[in-house]
């Protein structure tokens, strides 16, 4: 946008506001006009921001009414504000002293002449006031300095982030102008005046910025008092004139400047007097806040000069002192956490008796009343806060103005300066404008060499074409921005800990993690993506607020793994008062299901992690949290009320909209993780060797088998070789033998040394049968795989027995039921499956229903469902499938396959765990058919909660003394068909028979059922619980073998002492047997 030959621009629109400026100047006061103008004139990117307004010269007040609007009171008595928060003055009270601050820009523009008309303390209406616009800021524009207005800077942190949205080099600080936006630079230049820039740097160490505990501290009001001298018979010409007025009075005997005469004393002070201009109104300085002097009719004094001036008569001569002296410059400006804003105390003032007997004196030698403030500083030169020192002890910032960090005692925030009157450390007796100019140009000069010694030897930097700058309203233009704004507080708890999080959300923003997502389809529209920021109270962990400085949002984010489900994706990076920063991410997850029955539940629900970001130090605690937040109905209500913008119809339509697609349209949205390549889907895998088994009733199952890779076998050639492994797999699908993962159980067994062993009992797709039960598979197919392992290897050795789902119970009908010994199992591993089986309340509602019944009724004798569409099916087929495709799940799937399957169980995984590959390899190349003869029994089952013969009796619990081998039960956190319940109560079954023994159980967080070994993840947070579990039976067993080992050495020594015992009877007896043979021979001799 152009306006006047300059570019009018706004934070987070144009393109150099996202690429950053080299240097940001907060506040365009003498220090920040200075610092913009020299750094500008330097060839560097600059960019003012000032909080206050635009101001013309014919916008300043001429009267009384116009004056107070443009005003603002801050009193820490009534905790409140009142006036515009971009008014011209803003007066602070606090206890007994007043301080007085400006916030405007006036536009650059040629210097006018100057009338005398003695107005130009409330702004100069002719723009002949040479003020910083005139001189500094005018060179500053012309050489390329951006300028925006109506731009509070809230704070500045560090940025968390390497590179940009453009994937450029990020720069170095964030400035915050609201809590969801900011501007990026590499430099940033405080001069926001006293308060202002510790106002700012308090906010910021709240934010986790290191800063000198001396903030805040050295603070001078520059020995300030004012009075007001009324009623004087000595002619003193200090009012100022109006515009009627000035072809009555000559230019000789109007009022002039407003500051033109003064004196110092020797006593240590300065008296200045000044001009009233004619909008100030008198009343308040004759009584309102001041009280007078000589006593006695002083409070009438206002009222009878107004009463003069309303019958034309001639108002008395009056005019402002104004004093400056040193004062103790031990004030103190504090912090309210609170009220979120700045408290101070001024200094102590030993010089103020002297003041007030001077002004007593000056007022006896004029004539008239004189009017003293109420408060003991009454200050518009303030003057420290941010003192500059050699050292962090002493101190917030060096002689060059840059600011202290804590590392150590004189290292300082590369890129962070403060240039303005909070560096002077006390006061200086007389007007500090100069001395603040001064100061500010020794700043600027190390600042402009600062900068040019970061970017030596960058070519873009020197290649950029400096243009004229620009002047433009932050305000006006966010106005004309089709965002939307609201706020949201969510409550729950996090680790079993309280949390309140208040955000603040900005849509239709630009955002950068999400659109870098790898699993994310597509975009959803503008309008409901957005940034984020506010606040959490979590105590537990903080005692003070954390604060967001960099989150979005996106409330209709779909992941390709599941095209049908709805995400609305919180991410928040924190940060403390104390440093530390935290990553809190969170998704609410609405899933078609039902008819969107959960759909309040669902989008009021979010599901986070709370993670601390470790630094380096070894010593930091980690913080690895999990909860839920939820957002009550006043709290949605409250958000809907506070929803400001342009566009907030259309946001609420956008929102309703998809809301309305995601549980009743139930379209899915792209197709289902794309097409994988079929190289993907061949990858090479292990040799293995597949065994036909013949198993004691006469059907054929497989047993595939893989050896330890000769190259490997010499890390296991000085120790015991592991124990076999015997996995089980669930009904019909492949878990533990996935080819397209590089880490599946298999390949993970492999590696760590033992040989595998996969049962593809007659439940499996290429081994089945079409009438079987559960019971069958345990009592004839395991025995037989058993009996071919132990064959085949040592047959000492046992064997570590993993199985799944209804794996798990075929092997514990097999042990139970006396098939085969605990004896020959080193442990036994089960996912969602154990004796017991206990479901979630939907599938027990679908296992109570007749829908198995009807469809067994309805296959009739072929009870093998065949899957793949590529294969020829009956009627009767399509007529279960289609039955199969009808019934609600919690995911919907693209995938057929998956469809039909997921409608018969449920949903066996969540598909946001599991590659897109496999997904695709189990859907089109593994799971063929579904073998259906075992689930009659399996609803028996079911039905019952734990494991029961094929007639519905309990055969197997009551033999709980074959169960004697160490047992891991593992169930997913986030249930989909089988609870937790199944492994708790497993768990503590085997403890209440088994004591002596080693039972563990493990409950995996994010993780449904058989995701628990096809996960993407499984290999991390599943297989490491199994393999201790085996590493720990193996150490177990053979510390038993050595034990029976040592026993049997004491029985073989004492045999060989009785076989000694033995012989030498022996002996004895032969030769006694001897001696009677050769007896009667002799005598008959």
């Amino acid at each position: 946008m152009e306006n006047g030959g300059k570019k009018e621009c706004y934070p987070g629109c144009g393109e150099a506001d996202e690429d950053g400026y080299d240097a940001i100047v907060v506040g365009s006061g003498y220090g920040g006009s200075v610092a913009a103008c020299r750094m500008s004139m330097a060839g560097i990117k600059v960019c003012l921001l000032e909080k206050g307004r635009k101001w013309e010269g014919q916008d300043f007040p001429t009267s009384s009414f116009k004056l107070l609007s443009t005003v603002r009171f801050e009193n820490k008595s009534l905790g409140f504000g009142l006036g515009p928060k971009d008014a011209l003055f803003q007066i602070h009270t606090e206890h007994d002293s007043l301080a007085a601050t400006g916030a405007h820009l006036k536009r650059p523009k040629e210097l006018g002449s100057c009338i005398a008309c003695g107005n130009c303390l409330a702004g100069c209406p002719y723009n002949a006031k040479n003020s910083t616009d005139k001189t500094y800021l005018i060179s500053a524009v012309e050489a390329g300095c951006s300028i925006k207005t109506d731009c509070e800077v809230k704070y500045v942190v560090k940025n968390p982030n390497d590179t940009n949205i453009h994937g450029k080099r990020a720069r170095r600080w964030l400035v915050f102008l609201n809590d969801t936006e900011y501007l990026q630079s590499d430099f940033v230049i405080l001069s926001a005046g006293v308060f202002g820039t510790a106002d700012l740097l308090f906010r910021s160490q709240t934010r986790g910025l290191e800063l000198s505990s001396r903030l805040g501290e050295g603070f001078s009001c520059n020995g300030n008092n004012s009075a007001y001298l009324a009623g004087c018979t000595t002619p003193l010409g200090a009012f100022g004139l109006h515009k009627e007025q000035f072809s009555k009075i000559p230019f000789q005997e109007r009022p002039g400047p407003a500051i033109s005469s003064s004196y110092t004393s020797s006593l240590g002070f300065t008296i200045q007097s000044a001009v009233l201009p004619t909008a100030y109104p008198y009343l308040i300085f004759k009584g309102v806040s001041t009280y007078g002097w000589p006593t006695g009719v002083w409070f009438l004094h206002g009222l009878i000069d107004k009463m003069k001036h309303s019958f034309g008569l001639k108002n008395s001569q009056a005019m402002a002192l104004n004093v400056m002296g040193y004062d103790e410059s031990d004030g103190k400006i504090t912090f309210d956490r609170i009220r979120d804003k700045i408290n101070f105390t001024p200094p102590n003032d030993l010089l103020l008796p002297r003041k007030i007997i001077s002004f007593q004196k000056l007022t006896k030698k004029l004539g008239g009343i004189l009017f003293m403030s109420r408060f003991r500083s009454t200050s518009v030169h303030l003057l420290g806060g941010c003192n500059a020192s050699s050292d962090h002890f002493l101190g917030v910032c060096n002689s060059n103005g840059q600011v202290f960090d804590t590392k150590s005692p004189s290292s300082v925030h590369s890129g962070l300066y403060v240039c303005d009157a909070s560096l002077i450390p006390c006061s200086i007796g007389v007007n500090p404008c100069l001395t603040i100019a001064t100061a500010s140009e020794h700043v600027s000069r190390h600042l402009v060499q600062d900068i040019i010694n970061t970017y030596v030897g960058n070519d873009e930097k020197n290649s950029i074409e400096k243009e004229r700058g620009s002047i433009c309203s932050w305000k006006l233009e966010e106005k004309l921005r089709c965002d939307v704004r609201f706020k949201e507080v969510m409550r729950g708890h996090i680790g079993g800990m309280p949390c309140v999080a208040h955000l603040k959300m900005k849509m239709n923003a630009k955002t950068t993690n999400f659109d870098q997502g790898s699993h994310v389809f597509g975009k959803s529209h503008s309008l409901l993506r957005g940034i984020v920021g506010g606040y959490l109270d979590f105590n537990a962990v903080e005692k003070d607020r954390l604060y967001v400085i960099d989150g979005e949002v996106d409330l209709c984010e779909v992941d390709i793994r599941t095209p049908y489900t709805q995400f609305m994706h919180y991410r928040l990076l924190l940060v403390a008062s104390s440093g530390s920063r935290y990553i809190l991410e969170g998704k609410k997850a609405m899933n078609p299901f039902l008819l969107g029955l959960y759909g309040w539940k669902e989008s009021t629900t979010l599901q986070v992690t709370f993670k601390k970001v470790m630094k380096n130090s070894q010593s930091e605690d980690m913080v690895d949290l999990k909860g839920v937040l939820h957002v009550s109905m006043i709290a949605l209500m409250r958000s809907l009320i506070s929803m400001k913008g342009n566009n907030k119809t259309k946001f609420v339509w956008l929102l309703s909209q998809s809301i309305f697609k995601t549980y009743f349209v139930k379209r899915h949205r792209g197709n289902f993780m794309g097409f994988p390549k079929v190289e993907l889907l061949d990858r090479p895998y292990p040799r293995s060797t597949l065994h036909e088994i013949k198993t004691e009733d006469g059907f054929v199952i497989g047993c595939r088998q893989w050896k330890i890779k000769k190259d490997d076998s010499w890390r296991f050639e000085q120790e015991k070789n592991p124990y076999p492994v015997l996995l089980i797999n669930g009904h019909s699908t492949e878990s533990f033998w996935l080819p397209t993962e590089s880490n599946d159980l298999v390949r993970t067994f492999l590696d760590k040394g033992h040989e595998t062993w996969l049962l593809q009992t007659r439940l499996h797709p290429l081994c089945s049968s079409n009438s079987f039960t559960i019971e069958d598979i345990g009592r004839f197919d395991i025995p037989a795989a058993f009996d071919k392992i132990l064959k085949m290897i040592d047959k000492s050795m046992k064997i570590h027995v993993v199985a799944h789902c209804v794996g798990g119970l075929a092997i514990h009908i097999a042990i139970m039921g006396g098939h085969i010994s605990a004896a020959r199992i080193a442990s036994l591993s089960c996912t969602n499956s154990s004796m017991f089986f206990k479901l979630t309340p939907f599938s027990t509602f679908k296992m109570w229903l007749p829908l198995l019944p009807i469809t067994m009724m309805i296959l009739g004798e072929n009870t093998i469902l065949p899957l793949l569409k590529t294969t020829k099916e009956h009627l009767n087929h399509k007529l279960v499938k289609s039955i199969a495709r009808f019934i609600p799940r919690y995911e919907r799937c693209n995938c057929d396959e998956c469809e039909v399957f997921s409608g018969i169980f449920g949903n066996t995984f969540w598909h946001e765990n599991i590659t897109s590959t496999l997904h695709i390899w189990m859907n089109k190349k593994n799971l063929s058919s579904l073998p259906m003869a075992a689930f009659p029994h399996l609803r028996k089952i079911c039905n019952t909660g734990f494991i029961v013969d094929s007639k519905g009796n309990n055969s197997y619990l009551i033999h709980a003394e074959r169960m004697s081998l160490p047992t891991l039960y593992i169930s997913g956190g986030r249930t989909l068909l089988v609870t937790p319940q199944t492994s708790l109560l497993a768990n503590k079954y085997m403890k209440l028979h088994h004591p002596g023994l080693r039972h563990e159980r493990v409950v995996v967080e994010g993780f449904g059922h058989s995701d628990l070994f096809i996960g993407e993840e499984s290999c991390k947070k599943v297989f490491p619980h199994i393999l201790s579990h085996m590493s720990l039976a193996e150490k177990e067993d053979n510390l038993e073998e050595n034990g029976k080992d040592y026993k049997c050495f004491y029985e073989y020594d004492r045999f060989e002492d009785g076989d000694l015992v033995f012989s030498s009877i022996t002996v004895w007896f032969l030769l006694f047997l001897v001696a009677l043979f050769l007896v009667p021979l002799v005598f008959d001799i």
